[in-house]
């Protein structure tokens, strides 16, 4: 293939973003990678190219994985390639103290060991500019109440694929109420399984019904949540 031969720093700054969307969409990780240091090379700020080059890409991944003509295993490459990029911009963003836009502690649900949706949608937060806690899979109430204490995060997301789980999204919130803490998070749910009703059944801030619509949720309502300034 010609892509192979291709020098990617004889390209312009425009082209070579371009070409990077389009690495990122076929899951090219090593390409993601060098595209950034050369980027970084020319002077762009970190932030700069998460934005442009990096975030604008993932979006139109999402887009297409929502409109059915991605499907998870290439959207698993595109994430990984966008991860390589990530390893590289993380340190030089904490330390330009670049913005964030806000901090989610996800994991998928006791019972459930599915993982893939949970990592899809921690992918698309990164992506957007959030920071991820991601807990793993089998979480148990006290190990998202926990999480929630140490890392003080605008949202909690939990996952379950399994329809036997699912009940326990509402053992959390409802332990979440008992302690006084519910209002203090923003709270997500997602999974194949579940839909709006499920999600306003259990006390759910928002029900996800894939990666993309999460990242835009959460976007959406942690820049609610600040422009009112904080809870009630």
């Amino acid at each position: 293939m010609s892509d192979d031969d291709l020098d990617l720093s004889s390209l312009d700054d425009a082209e070579l973003v371009e070409q990077m969307h389009d690495d990122l969409y076929d899951g090219m990780a090593e390409e993601i990678a060098e595209g950034t240091q050369i980027l970084l090379g020319r002077s762009w700020s970190p932030e700069r190219v998460l934005n442009v080059a990096l975030v604008e890409g993932m979006r139109v991944v999402g887009e297409d994985f929502r409109d059915g003509i991605l499907f998870v295993p290439e959207v698993l490459l595109a994430a990984n390639a966008m991860k390589a990029g990530m390893a590289i911009l993380r340190p030089l963003l904490a330390e330009t103290g670049a913005e964030q836009v806000g901090k989610v502690v996800i994991g998928t649900v006791k019972g459930d060991i599915h993982d893939i949706g949970k990592n899809l949608v921690g992918m698309m937060l990164e992506g957007s500019g959030f920071e991820v806690i991601d807990l793993g899979i089998n979480i148990d109430v006290d190990t998202y109440l926990a999480a929630l204490a140490e890392h003080s995060p605008d949202i909690l997301g939990m996952s379950a694929l399994l329809t036997t789980t699912m009940p326990y999204m509402k053992v959390v919130i409802d332990t979440m109420v008992e302690r006084g803490i519910r209002n203090d998070y923003i709270v997500l749910v997602g999974g194949a399984p579940l839909n709006e009703e499920f999600g306003a059944a259990v006390g759910a801030d928002a029900y996800c019904r894939d990666a993309a619509v999460a990242a835009e949720t959460a976007e959406a309502l942690v820049l609610a949540r600040r422009l009112v300034g904080g809870e009630d």
